[in-house]
């Protein structure tokens, strides 16, 4: 068993860091509201933190989930951020969503620490992680992988490295590029079943067992059909991912048409209210244009 620190107890690191204490593990955690912190150890165990840096001090592995670039920052540099409590030799897991860019800047830091660093974003939504079944995307050193990826088998069902720092996160724009193209032609279907007099449910019944079928298809349709987005990845975190990819798109040359259009489309859904809809909600703009 390691000693472990958790940083960030959103809808996907508070129950992440729930599996590491259940498989056994100490654990301390930080988040930047306390009171998220003080909940979780009433319902866990373990400890709370005042600080990343005092949450890392003495730790084996350090995970965090935050939010963006600017915040897996602030949590792993400075006087209190996670790299100034962790001792040579312990690793620092990223879970969160952010550019390869910073995850490679972060890597050399941690590097010149002694400290190991591997990038490993997760898919699966909070669904995923309450039910300890999150896909993760890992990139860095493959003998720091390897003594990490035991300690994320306790919330995941899948876990691979895809090559060396940045290569999770690269992965990981691959997975939110497939999810925006089809989120967006599975509302085109559902807008056009409903338009067309069809019983939205019979048609997904008939046709997702056939080529038309997605992951989207059998956890969304029924919820989109009853205009409920309440249930999933909010709109303005896809937005932020999709910029990611963009980005990183115009750096490795890459053409990325749909993602452009469809970050767009989710542009809409923001003016509609709907940033905290999940990204489902695609199909709540074509309803609102007629």
């Amino acid at each position: 068993m390691a000693k472990v620190a958790f940083l960030g107890l959103g809808v996907m690191g508070y129950p992440m860091a729930g599996y590491l204490a259940k498989a056994g593990h100490t654990v301390t955690v930080y988040n930047r509201t306390a009171a998220k912190a003080e909940a979780w150890t009433a319902a866990h165990g373990g400890a709370h933190a005042a600080t990343p840096a005092e949450a890392a001090k003495g730790a084996d592995f350090v995970m965090s989930c935050v939010g963006n670039d600017d915040d897996l920052r602030a949590v792993c540099l400075g006087e209190d951020g996670a790299f100034a409590g962790m001792g040579e030799g312990s690793i620092f897991v990223d879970h969160t969503t952010v550019s390869a860019a910073v995850t490679r800047e972060l890597f050399a830091a941690a590097a010149e620490k002694g400290i190991g660093f591997v990038d490993a974003p997760v898919s699966g939504g909070q669904a995923g992680a309450e039910n300890g079944q999150l896909v993760v995307m890992c990139g860095g050193d493959q003998a720091t992988y390897d003594k990490a990826a035991p300690l994320i088998d306790a919330y995941a069902k899948a876990c691979r490295r895809l090559g060396d720092s940045g290569a999770g996160q690269l992965c990981k724009m691959v997975n939110q590029i497939c999810i925006a193209g089809l989120v967006q032609g599975l509302s085109e279907g559902l807008h056009f079943a409903q338009k067309a007099g069809l019983d939205g449910r019979a048609v997904v019944d008939v046709i997702g067992g056939g080529a038309a079928g997605s992951w989207q298809m059998v956890n969304r349709f029924e919820t989109m059909l009853d205009d409920e987005f309440e249930h999933g990845f909010a709109v303005d975190w896809m937005r932020k991912d999709l910029g990611i990819c963009l980005r990183t798109a115009d750096e490795v040359g890459a053409s990325l048409p749909v993602t452009a259009l469809v970050d767009q489309f989710y542009k809409d859904v923001q003016k509609l209210g709907g940033g905290r809809w999940d990204t489902s909600s695609l199909i709540k703009r074509l309803n609102a244009i007629g």
